[in-house]
Parts: structure tokens; sequence; C-alpha cells
């Protein structure tokens, strides 16, 4: 399944777990970073459905990404906690986005939260707390 969505380009960065994971795309709009999949039969559950360990990752890479590099320099964060409610899922074959808020960025904590949709539908939001590491 090559098709993504226009706008959407390959993830600037890369590492071998988001190798494993992707390929995963983005689009930089006015709100931020947004985060692409294509779900291929690998993301799936026996159900057919993408599992939400996929969806958990790609929470805590949409928020540590648009936190991250929210700022003119790259600000270097670890995630300190994680939280993520499902509300719909997506099957095989659908496009599957991510958009995220940033709540607030301090000097040793960073929050901010993020949506994933399916289509239109909302199937999932996320919420994350990320320490900013100290230079």
């Amino acid at each position: 399944m090559t098709d993504i969505t226009e706008g959407f380009e390959p993830l600037f960065r890369t590492s071998p777990f988001l190798d494993l994971l992707g390929p995963l795309y983005s689009k930089r709009t006015n709100e931020g970073l947004v985060i692409g999949l294509r779900i291929e039969a690998k993301h799936c559950n026996a159900r057919h459905f993408v599992h939400g360990g996929v969806l958990s990752s790609l929470a805590d890479i949409s928020l540590g990404y648009n936190l991250a590099f929210s700022g003119s320099d790259p600000l270097p964060i670890v995630t300190t906690s994680l939280t993520i409610d499902f509300s719909g899922s997506a099957k095989l074959g659908e496009w599957i986005e991510t958009k995220t808020e940033i709540q607030k960025m301090g000097r040793s904590l960073a929050f901010a939260n993020c949506y994933f949709f399916a289509n239109t539908n909302c199937i999932a939001r996320a919420s994350g707390v990320f320490s900013v590491m100290k230079t």
C-alpha cells in the first residue's frame, strides 16, 4: 500500500524502531506537525483493526516531535507520562493521522494532547507529559 494522503511526505527523522513501525509520513501545518500512517497487516491485531500499541507509539512520536520542534531550536525531551483513550478504531488499509495541541512548555516539563483520526472520525486521544532535559 503506497498511496498516502496529499501533502504528506516521509517523516523527516528515523530510527530502527520507527523503520519497524512505519512507514510514517508527516505534514507541517499552522497547528503543528501531523503524523500519518496507512494501516498495513503488520499494524493490526487478530481482528484486523489497528493495534492499540501502534497508536500508543504514534502518540509518543507525535506528542514528542511537536513539543521538541516547537521552538527555534530542538528541545531535548523524554516521555514522563503517556495516557491514551480509545474511542474507535481503524481497519486494514485505512489512513490515520494525528493532530497535536501543545498545552504548556515549561522549563522542566512540557504538556500536550493529540487526537487520532481515521478518515474524519476521531478514534483516540492521548495526553503526554515530557521532561525537558538539561543540556
